[in-house]
């Protein structure tokens, strides 16, 4: 780790090589050091998300997906990105305790997905189980490829902004790390958190919903990453559909509602959690703090 200050002083190759730790997406790294000095970390993550959603492409969004492994296959970037391969490994370090079963699908799910969109899948997987990843992968495999890309460079960001973290000591601390849009499912019916649900967020691009992020709820019924930290939504109109059907499926119960979504709109910066208390014959919603 080094301190935001050494970052600013660092030569451009050596803060190249730094940066690239967290992105090699080139045009992502070169505004970056052209943004130095940073006069906090906060100024640090708005940069790094302005940079990538405003100025960079698609090849771009591309090229940085190169930074990664497939999931569960942490060699195959050992030799061309040495000095990510750690990192990701960690990240990745939950699949290895799947089982063969399911390894194997998600293998086979990567295939499709690289097969039909042409890069490899990409989901910041930290936190996630392998049968979590697999849910999500099968989700996204629906997508048209034009709108793929957009999910996908979102879960990219999100894994440069936990690398920026790990970079620089001092984030965690000083840096809001937190996602603009939140969200949590509770099971009324028996009381818990609806963990192990799939939630996606749509926005309208050319007068149409788009998928904009995928997620599933962990074992307390939150996805607190919806968005990566200083990604901020437009004001406009957003739906949050929650997979009810699936839900309830895999716990062996019947629901009315296959699946519930509620629209909501974003006039500010301001924190934005959309909660869903659900059971199976009916479903509410309200704005959370």
């Amino acid at each position: 780790m080094i301190t935001l200050n050494q970052l600013n002083s660092l030569s451009d190759q050596e803060a190249f090589s730094k940066l690239e730790q967290c992105c090699v997406s080139k045009t992502w790294v070169n505004k970056m050091l052209q943004s130095r000095p940073f006069s906090s970390e906060n100024e640090l993550i708005e940069t790094a998300a302005s940079i990538w959603y405003n100025h960079c492409s698609i090849d771009d969004f591309k090229e940085a997906f190169t930074g990664h492994p497939k999931i569960g296959n942490i060699d195959s970037l050992k030799e061309k990105f040495a000095h990510t391969s750690a990192w990701a490994g960690n990240e990745q370090s939950k699949v290895s305790e799947a089982s063969l079963d399911v390894i194997e699908a998600l293998a086979k799910a990567n295939e499709d997905y690289e097969n039909k969109y042409g890069y490899i899948f990409i989901v910041s997987a930290s936190g996630k189980s392998a049968e979590e990843m697999l849910a999500i992968i099968n989700a996204r495999l629906d997508h048209k490829p034009d709108d793929e890309i957009y999910v996908a460079m979102n879960e990219q960001h999100k894994i440069t902004a936990i690398r920026l973290a790990k970079l620089i000591e001092s984030v965690p601390q000083n840096a809001n790390l937190t996602s603009h849009l939140t969200t949590h499912a509770l099971d009324t019916s028996i009381g818990i958190p609806a963990s192990h649900m799939l939630i996606a967020l749509k926005g309208l691009r050319d007068n149409q919903w788009k998928p904009m992020s995928i997620g599933i709820t962990n074992n307390d019924g939150r996805i607190s990453d919806v968005l990566p930290p200083g990604r901020f939504l437009i004001p406009g109109i957003y739906t949050m559909t929650f997979n009810t059907g699936n839900y309830y499926k895999n716990n062996n119960q019947n629901g009315f509602y296959p699946e519930a979504s509620i629209q909501f709109e974003v006039t500010d910066g301001s924190h934005y959690h959309i909660p869903l208390l659900i059971n199976p014959f009916g479903y509410s919603t309200y704005r959370g703090s």
